[in-house]
């Protein structure tokens, strides 16, 4: 993966936070960690329930243009993400699925594949259920390692709704450590 410039896009429904995993991400790698993000979204028609994506760019230059072509990383929380987005991650790009909303295909034989159940994890583990994307940053952050703990720890406190700040970083770690125990 070509570390100056790393594209990201993240899919799912409306209601799962989506676009807040956007700017968690582009924030730790701009704020925190002195990188260019760009963060675009689309939205269905429907405000919960309909398709919503959002793209980042992470890069160590300067962002002429600010949309997705190929992820580097595609992170799928829905199947009907995972079929419109699916073909157009690289060949040797990152899969990241919330498993239990996701059937998955053939992959391309270069391509890494990270299975997390993320919205079990988020209602048992930390007791809310709208931690799910929450929990899906502390795995991504674990299983790509495209922006450190530290950054990404430091946005989520940044971002989150006041007064929620300490579910949320416990939402993280478990996805952090979920990813952790996978990639050693």
């Amino acid at each position: 993966m070509d570390r100056d410039r790393i594209e990201v896009r993240l899919a799912g429904f409306g209601g799962q936070g989506i676009i807040m995993m956007g700017y968690v991400l582009g924030k730790a790698y701009s704020i925190f960690e002195g990188g260019e993000a760009t963060l675009t979204q689309s939205f269905g028609p429907e405000a919960r329930g309909g398709a919503c994506s959002a793209q980042v760019i992470l890069s160590k230059n300067r962002i002429l243009y600010p949309y997705v072509t190929k992820p580097d990383i595609l992170v799928v929380m829905s199947q009907e993400a995972y079929t419109r987005y699916y073909p157009s991650l690289k060949d040797d790009g990152i899969l990241i699925v919330e498993e239990e909303l996701v059937r998955l295909g053939d992959l391309k034989p270069n391509q890494k594949l990270f299975k997390i159940p993320a919205t079990r994890l988020a209602e048992e583990k930390v007791g809310r259920r709208l931690t799910l994307n929450i929990v899906m940053c502390g795995f991504l952050a674990a299983v790509t390692g495209v922006v450190s703990k530290e950054a990404m720890e430091k946005s989520v406190l940044d971002t989150v709704p006041a007064g929620t700040e300490e579910v949320n970083l416990k939402a993280f770690q478990v996805g952090y450590e979920y990813g952790k125990s996978i990639v050693g």
